[in-house]
Protein backbone atom coordinates (compact mmCIF):
# COMPACT_ATOMS: atom_id res chain seq x y z
CA UNK A 1 0.00 0.00 0.00
CA UNK A 2 1.44 3.33 -1.02
CA UNK A 3 0.81 6.72 0.57
CA UNK A 4 1.55 6.03 4.20
CA UNK A 5 4.64 5.38 6.28
CA UNK A 6 5.87 2.22 7.90
CA UNK A 7 4.99 1.71 11.56
CA UNK A 8 8.49 2.45 12.86
CA UNK A 9 9.40 5.09 10.29
CA UNK A 10 6.35 7.31 10.60
CA UNK A 11 7.48 10.94 11.04
CA UNK A 12 3.89 12.02 11.71
CA UNK A 13 4.18 10.49 15.19
CA UNK A 14 5.72 13.82 16.15
CA UNK A 15 2.19 15.28 15.94
CA UNK A 16 0.94 12.71 18.46
CA UNK A 17 3.91 13.47 20.70
CA UNK A 18 3.26 17.20 20.57
CA UNK A 19 -0.39 16.63 21.47
CA UNK A 20 0.55 14.37 24.39
CA UNK A 21 3.06 16.92 25.71
CA UNK A 22 0.48 19.71 25.50
CA UNK A 23 -2.06 17.65 27.46
CA UNK A 24 0.47 16.68 30.13
CA UNK A 25 1.61 20.28 30.50
CA UNK A 26 -1.98 21.53 30.79
CA UNK A 27 -2.79 18.83 33.36
CA UNK A 28 0.25 19.80 35.40
CA UNK A 29 -0.68 23.48 35.26
CA UNK A 30 -4.27 22.98 36.41
CA UNK A 31 -3.30 20.63 39.23
CA UNK A 32 -0.44 22.78 40.51
CA UNK A 33 -2.46 26.01 40.27
CA UNK A 34 -5.48 24.49 41.99
CA UNK A 35 -3.28 23.03 44.71
CA UNK A 36 -1.65 26.42 45.30
CA UNK A 37 -4.88 28.39 45.66
CA UNK A 38 -6.70 25.58 47.43
CA UNK A 39 -4.55 26.57 50.39
CA UNK A 40 -5.88 30.15 50.30
CA UNK A 41 -9.00 30.46 52.43
CA UNK A 42 -11.58 32.90 51.07
CA UNK A 43 -12.63 35.83 53.23
CA UNK A 44 -16.29 34.99 52.70
CA UNK A 45 -15.65 31.60 54.35
CA UNK A 46 -18.19 30.02 52.01
CA UNK A 47 -17.66 26.46 50.82
CA UNK A 48 -17.76 25.64 47.14
CA UNK A 49 -21.26 24.23 47.57
CA UNK A 50 -22.47 27.28 49.48
CA UNK A 51 -21.00 29.65 46.90
CA UNK A 52 -22.68 27.69 44.11
CA UNK A 53 -26.02 27.80 45.91
CA UNK A 54 -25.68 31.56 46.40
CA UNK A 55 -24.86 32.18 42.75
CA UNK A 56 -27.76 30.07 41.50
CA UNK A 57 -30.18 31.80 43.90
CA UNK A 58 -29.00 35.25 42.81
CA UNK A 59 -29.56 34.23 39.19
CA UNK A 60 -33.09 33.06 39.96
CA UNK A 61 -32.26 29.41 39.27
CA UNK A 62 -34.03 27.15 41.77
CA UNK A 63 -34.38 23.89 39.84
CA UNK A 64 -30.70 22.91 39.84
CA UNK A 65 -29.56 20.53 42.57
CA UNK A 66 -26.07 20.59 44.05
CA UNK A 67 -24.54 17.20 44.84
CA UNK A 68 -21.28 15.91 46.26
CA UNK A 69 -19.39 13.76 43.76
CA UNK A 70 -16.43 11.59 44.64
CA UNK A 71 -13.05 12.23 43.06
CA UNK A 72 -10.62 15.07 42.59
CA UNK A 73 -11.62 17.86 40.20
CA UNK A 74 -14.45 15.77 38.77
CA UNK A 75 -16.75 18.79 39.00
CA UNK A 76 -19.35 19.11 36.26
CA UNK A 77 -22.86 20.28 35.44
CA UNK A 78 -25.32 17.71 34.11
CA UNK A 79 -27.85 19.58 31.95
CA UNK A 80 -30.15 16.58 31.51
CA UNK A 81 -30.56 15.96 35.24
CA UNK A 82 -30.08 19.64 36.13
CA UNK A 83 -27.53 18.67 38.75
CA UNK A 84 -24.33 20.46 39.63
CA UNK A 85 -21.85 17.90 40.97
CA UNK A 86 -18.90 19.13 43.01
CA UNK A 87 -15.89 16.97 43.80
CA UNK A 88 -14.24 16.21 47.13
CA UNK A 89 -11.78 19.06 46.58
CA UNK A 90 -14.53 21.57 45.92
CA UNK A 91 -17.75 20.75 47.75
CA UNK A 92 -16.74 21.45 51.36
CA UNK A 93 -13.61 23.55 50.81
CA UNK A 94 -13.64 27.27 51.62
CA UNK A 95 -10.64 28.01 49.41
CA UNK A 96 -10.50 30.51 46.57
CA UNK A 97 -9.78 27.68 44.15
CA UNK A 98 -12.81 25.65 45.24
CA UNK A 99 -15.14 28.62 44.98
CA UNK A 100 -13.77 29.44 41.53
CA UNK A 101 -14.34 25.91 40.22
CA UNK A 102 -17.83 25.76 41.73
CA UNK A 103 -18.68 29.11 40.17
CA UNK A 104 -17.44 27.88 36.79
CA UNK A 105 -19.88 24.97 36.93
CA UNK A 106 -22.60 27.43 37.92
CA UNK A 107 -21.66 29.28 34.75
CA UNK A 108 -22.74 26.21 32.78
CA UNK A 109 -26.02 26.03 34.68
CA UNK A 110 -26.64 29.69 33.86
CA UNK A 111 -25.80 29.03 30.19
CA UNK A 112 -28.32 26.20 30.18
CA UNK A 113 -30.97 28.37 31.82
CA UNK A 114 -30.40 31.12 29.24
CA UNK A 115 -30.24 28.63 26.33
CA UNK A 116 -26.74 29.81 25.43
CA UNK A 117 -26.34 28.83 21.79
CA UNK A 118 -22.78 27.37 21.86
CA UNK A 119 -23.86 25.12 24.73
CA UNK A 120 -26.92 23.97 22.78
CA UNK A 121 -24.72 23.22 19.76
CA UNK A 122 -22.25 21.27 21.89
CA UNK A 123 -25.03 19.24 23.50
CA UNK A 124 -26.53 18.48 20.10
CA UNK A 125 -23.31 17.07 18.66
CA UNK A 126 -22.38 14.91 21.67
CA UNK A 127 -23.78 11.69 20.07
CA UNK A 128 -21.97 12.45 16.82
CA UNK A 129 -18.74 13.21 18.67
CA UNK A 130 -18.96 9.94 20.61
CA UNK A 131 -19.58 8.05 17.37
CA UNK A 132 -16.61 9.77 15.69
CA UNK A 133 -14.27 9.06 18.59
CA UNK A 134 -15.28 5.41 18.74
CA UNK A 135 -15.58 4.47 15.08
CA UNK A 136 -13.49 6.94 13.07
CA UNK A 137 -10.16 5.10 13.22
CA UNK A 138 -11.69 1.58 12.87
CA UNK A 139 -13.42 2.75 9.68
CA UNK A 140 -10.09 4.08 8.39
CA UNK A 141 -8.44 0.72 9.11
CA UNK A 142 -11.19 -1.08 7.21
CA UNK A 143 -10.63 1.33 4.36
CA UNK A 144 -7.02 0.18 4.04
CA UNK A 145 -8.39 -3.18 2.93
CA UNK A 146 -11.66 -2.31 1.24
CA UNK A 147 -11.08 1.00 -0.49
CA UNK A 148 -10.14 4.65 -0.18
CA UNK A 149 -13.77 5.73 0.05
CA UNK A 150 -13.97 4.11 3.50
CA UNK A 151 -10.74 5.81 4.54
CA UNK A 152 -12.16 9.20 3.65
CA UNK A 153 -15.43 8.42 5.42
CA UNK A 154 -13.44 7.41 8.51
CA UNK A 155 -11.51 10.69 8.48
CA UNK A 156 -14.74 12.67 8.27
CA UNK A 157 -16.26 10.59 11.06
CA UNK A 158 -13.22 11.19 13.28
CA UNK A 159 -13.47 14.91 12.49
CA UNK A 160 -16.79 14.96 14.36
CA UNK A 161 -14.94 14.38 17.63
CA UNK A 162 -12.54 17.18 16.76
CA UNK A 163 -15.46 19.51 16.06
CA UNK A 164 -16.79 18.78 19.54
CA UNK A 165 -13.47 19.79 21.11
CA UNK A 166 -13.48 23.06 19.16
CA UNK A 167 -17.09 23.91 20.03
CA UNK A 168 -16.31 23.21 23.69
CA UNK A 169 -13.81 26.09 23.87
CA UNK A 170 -16.22 29.07 23.76
CA UNK A 171 -18.56 27.25 26.16
CA UNK A 172 -15.81 26.82 28.75
CA UNK A 173 -14.34 30.31 28.29
CA UNK A 174 -17.77 31.87 28.70
CA UNK A 175 -18.52 29.86 31.86
CA UNK A 176 -15.26 31.03 33.41
CA UNK A 177 -15.91 34.64 32.42
CA UNK A 178 -19.35 34.49 34.00
CA UNK A 179 -17.90 32.93 37.16
CA UNK A 180 -15.26 35.62 37.67
CA UNK A 181 -17.72 38.45 37.05
CA UNK A 182 -20.44 37.11 39.34
CA UNK A 183 -18.09 36.26 42.18
CA UNK A 184 -16.77 39.80 42.10
CA UNK A 185 -20.16 41.49 41.65
CA UNK A 186 -21.73 39.58 44.55
CA UNK A 187 -18.73 40.06 46.83
CA UNK A 188 -18.13 36.34 47.29
CA UNK A 189 -14.50 36.92 46.35
CA UNK A 190 -12.86 40.28 47.03
CA UNK A 191 -9.61 42.06 46.26
CA UNK A 192 -6.73 39.83 45.25
CA UNK A 193 -8.98 36.77 45.50
CA UNK A 194 -10.49 37.65 42.14
CA UNK A 195 -7.08 37.58 40.48
CA UNK A 196 -6.29 34.27 42.14
CA UNK A 197 -9.60 32.84 40.91
CA UNK A 198 -8.79 33.96 37.37
CA UNK A 199 -5.49 32.09 37.52
CA UNK A 200 -7.23 28.88 38.59
CA UNK A 201 -9.84 29.10 35.84
CA UNK A 202 -7.27 30.11 33.23
CA UNK A 203 -5.23 27.03 34.08
CA UNK A 204 -8.36 24.89 33.84
CA UNK A 205 -9.15 26.40 30.43
CA UNK A 206 -5.73 25.31 29.18
CA UNK A 207 -6.80 21.67 29.51
CA UNK A 208 -9.57 22.26 26.96
CA UNK A 209 -7.22 24.15 24.66
CA UNK A 210 -4.69 21.33 24.88
CA UNK A 211 -7.37 18.69 24.21
CA UNK A 212 -8.58 20.59 21.15
CA UNK A 213 -5.04 21.05 19.85
CA UNK A 214 -4.26 17.38 20.40
CA UNK A 215 -7.39 16.34 18.50
CA UNK A 216 -6.57 18.67 15.62
CA UNK A 217 -3.03 17.30 15.42
CA UNK A 218 -4.38 13.75 15.38
CA UNK A 219 -6.77 14.64 12.57
CA UNK A 220 -3.93 16.26 10.64
CA UNK A 221 -1.87 13.11 11.08
CA UNK A 222 -4.67 10.95 9.70
CA UNK A 223 -5.04 13.24 6.70
CA UNK A 224 -1.28 13.17 6.03
CA UNK A 225 -1.13 9.40 6.34
CA UNK A 226 -4.27 8.37 4.55
CA UNK A 227 -6.00 11.38 2.99
CA UNK A 228 -4.16 11.21 -0.34
CA UNK A 229 -3.76 7.44 -0.47
CA UNK A 230 -4.79 5.78 -3.69
CA UNK A 231 -5.66 2.13 -4.11
CA UNK A 232 -3.02 0.04 -5.77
Amino acid sequence: MRGYYGYYMDPTYILVLIGAILCMWASFRVNSTFKKYNKVRSRSNLTGAQAAAELLKRQGIYDVQIEHARGNLTDHYDPKAKVLRLSDATYSSTSVAAIGVAAHECGHAIQHNEEYMPLKIRSAIVPLANFGCRFGIPIIVLGLFFGQFLVEIGIWVFALSVLFQIVTLPVEFNASSRAVTLLSDYGILVGEENGQCKKVLKAAALTYVAAAASSILQLLRLILLFGNRRDD
